[in-house]
């Protein structure tokens, strides 16, 4: 009898250890243990009565029903096929008319957005599976009436007849690192963020397209190493290069212009943008009737930008309204800005309040209506329901931590008042699709502590069905006592109160001093505190025994222009102030011990913590900067300028808050990280900071990842990476 009970008591106690067993490097990076499943794919049907998803690895497509989210038939399985070259799709687009697909297989990334794929379309009513066209192409689109679709294939633009099988060639002078056609360059697409530059004209007649001449701008050249070699056999001993057009500050960009092809014709015609050729296009659209192609066009330092109404058949083009800002007008201005269905109205995201609000305006370029109104910033725009004058948004008017879905409703023509209405019900963070009509939604919602939750509502607000709950994920994480985030604020010597969370060590004791690890990017609008679920690095470190802390600093997002934009020409200042403050703040606390304290981050984030040791002398025993831009000079021209104005007009910001003019301040460990083949912060960076560290006598410690880019992917890369990262705080904070 007292066997069986050790007997028990063992497998009892095995069993407790397995489900309280810390997280570990390959559950994040390998096993990707805690990765919340979502709904993939999800496109609303035409009639706005059904969404597809995709579905089994991307090997169905699967149609549900909005009213009762009930599964009602598989639209597609891909299987069925019977096509070796077509196994699964990572993504489709059906046609206005529901008759046809379009399948993307083959997916090779270029640079962060961008990608050729292999395409195919499936006809619905003839059964019939084709290959697009030969080769790989880049963003293929359907044009409204089905009929045709367009693409890019090696820098130049295509259209395809679906009905005859025959393919045109719309331009003729794309050339690598000369000429493009119809799809961005590689500034563009970084930092105005989109990788398709052509529109269908709603009748499917014309084609409107921007064209990139970057002959003049500056090539940059990346070395490439082992197999991975483009200009030579892979036994070569000599490195090959890898060579593109890369604007930095204060260089020459392409010089763009804006094209239509016209399909009956064949022929292009250029629209008049002005005399002046260093400006930016970043932005062209239809209205909806397709009487007008709007063109946004923005000045070299983006504080001004002026809406054009273009005739697409003469080329004449006439300015309509002009939005401009006295430091530097966002991206996500020109993401939002969106024509109306009524064809008389369109819709801005401005600042004009010193927050960010949606404001109707019509088409003569006159203000009709501010539509949201307070001390917050509106963050999305998602569309209008015209049979309702409804207007739906996201936003962080509850707390700039938090995400919210309202509607605002109004109509113009009887003057009544606004009603808005927040249709999200959860605090934390939601975001929303919306059906074709707007008559139901699907949110994502989830906070701190829970998972993503997809659910399907009415537009009225009642539930439908719950799509993904993660519950099993929320098990797993209570399972595993993985530590959690916990919000607190704080406020800096100069009286800014500072938003931050904190991850406390697993077996958290508050009469114990943990090492203090500080995690943060730091970097323009953006945020890292917020009240939504993610399990990561920084839990596990927690998990490890250390206290982490993560704080938003000045310049961060959805807290007002003012707080943003103060570090307009001095990038850098106050976002490593005010880390430097937080530091000191967490030192003050029992519980954390103040002569162990790293800080760490990723590209912005890298060159904050290489700043903040510059800068902060004895606050930090140690610091891991990872592809960290050491002087806005080498980074590239919309986005140094967009913060810094031109170097020649601001050589000061530029260089004073560089840490490769800070070098010599470093008194903490530094460890410096970045792949030789990054594109978007050159390696240069790092070569450049660690020179001016052996001039000024700093020791350091330096890591390369050969032929990685931004991410610092592939293989056993990640591992390698984070495992690194691991003991070198062990080796310096324990």
């Amino acid at each position: 009898m007292r066997r069986i009970i050790f007997v028990l008591f063992f497998l009892s106690a095995c069993y407790t250890a397995i489900q309280a067993q810390p997280i570990t490097l390959e559950d994040l990076f390998v096993k990707r243990s805690f990765t919340p499943s979502t709904v993939t794919g999800l496109a609303s049907t035409k009639d706005g009565l059904s969404y597809t998803t995709l579905e089994n690895g991307g090997k169905e497509i699967v149609k549900y029903s909005y009213k009762t989210g009930e599964k009602q038939s598989v639209v597609l399985d891909i299987k069925s096929l019977k096509n070796d070259s077509l196994t699964s799709v990572s993504e489709y687009v059906f046609s206005s008319d529901e008759t046809k697909v379009l399948l993307l297989t083959g997916r090779k990334p270029i640079y962060r957005r961008s990608f050729t794929a292999i395409y195919f379309v499936y006809n619905f009513v003839t059964k019939e599976l084709s290959r697009l066209s030969n080769g790989r192409q880049q963003v293929a689109t359907f044009s409204p009436d089905a009929e045709r679709v367009a693409f890019v294939r090696n820098n130049n633009l295509f259209v395809k007849s679906l009905r005859f099988g025959t393919e045109r060639q719309m331009t003729i002078d794309g050339e690598v690192n000369k000429i493009i056609n119809g799809v961005p360059d590689w500034v563009y697409e970084e930092e105005f963020e989109f990788n398709k530059a052509f529109e269908w004209s709603p009748d499917s007649k014309q084609v409107a397209y921007i064209k990139f001449n970057e002959e003049e701008v500056p090539t940059f050249g990346i070395p490439m190493y082992k197999g991975m070699n483009p200009t030579h056999p892979e036994n070569s001993v000599y490195p090959g290069e890898y060579r593109f057009k890369y604007p930095k500050a204060g260089e020459k960009n392409s010089v763009v212009s804006v094209w239509v092809y016209d399909i009956k014709a064949g022929q292009n015609i250029e629209m008049d943008l002005g005399k002046e050729t260093d400006i930016y296009v970043p932005k062209i659209n239809w209205s909806y009737g397709g009487k007008n192609l709007g063109i946004l066009r923005m000045n070299r330092l983006q504080n001004k930008v002026d809406l054009l109404f273009a005739n697409s058949y003469t080329g004449d083009t006439r300015q309509i309204f002009t939005e401009r800002n006295k430091r530097y007008i966002e991206t996500d201005y020109l993401d939002n800005f969106q024509f109306l269905p009524d064809d008389k109205s369109f819709i801005v995201l401005s600042e004009k309040d010193g927050y960010k609000h949606l404001y109707l305006y019509d088409t003569g370029g006159v203000k009709l209506r501010q539509l949201t109104e307070g001390k917050f910033d509106v963050i999305k725009f998602y569309g209008v329901d015209p049979a309702g004058k409804t207007f739906y948004y996201q936003a962080a008017a509850v707390s700039p931590m938090q995400r919210e879905v309202y509607s605002v409703t109004f109509d113009p023509k009887k003057k009544i008042p606004l009603i808005t209405r927040k249709l999200s019900v959860q605090n934390g963070t939601n975001n929303s699709e919306f059906s074709a009509g707007f008559k139901y939604y699907i949110n994502n919602y989830s906070n701190l502590t829970t998972p993503v939750a997809v659910t399907l509502y009415e537009i009225s607000g009642k539930q439908v069905r719950v799509l993904k709950e993660n519950n099993d994920l929320k098990a797993k994480v209570a399972d595993r006592k993985i530590p959690q985030k916990e919000f607190f604020t704080f406020k800096t010597s100069e009286g800014i109160e500072l938003n931050g969370y904190m991850i406390k060590p697993t077996g958290f004791n508050p009469v114990t001093k943990f090492p203090v690890v500080m995690t943060q990017y730091s970097g323009p609008n953006s945020q890292q505190v917020l009240d939504h679920f993610s399990i990561g690095w920084e839990n596990y470190i927690a998990a490890n025994g250390y206290l982490v802390v993560c704080v938003d600093p000045r310049g961060t997002g959805a807290r007002g222009e003012d707080f943003r934009k103060c570090t307009y020409g001095v990038l850098g200042k106050y976002e490593s102030d005010d880390q430097i403050e937080a530091a000191k703040y967490i030192a003050t606390l029992p519980f954390a011990d103040g002569k162990n304290i790293a800080i760490w981050g990723w590209s912005y984030g890298g060159f904050m913590s290489a700043l903040c040791l510059a800068k902060g002398g004895e606050v930090f025993k140690a610091g891991i900067s990872v592809a960290p831009v050491t002087n806005q000079r080498f980074y590239d021209s919309v986005y140094s300028e967009r913060y810094m104005g031109l170097p020649s007009q601001n050589p000061e910001g530029y260089d004073e808050n560089s840490p490769i003019t800070l070098a010599k301040g470093i008194k903490g460990k530094l460890l410096l990280v970045h792949g030789t083949a990054d594109d978007n912060v050159h390696y240069q960076n790092t070569l450049e900071f660690a020179e001016a560290m052996v001039q000024a006598g700093v020791q350091f410690q330096m890591m390369s990842y050969v032929n990685r880019n931004h991410g610092i992917r592939g293989g056993n890369t990640t591992m390698h990476l984070y495992t690194m990262f691991d003991n070198f705080l062990k080796e310096n904070l324990k």
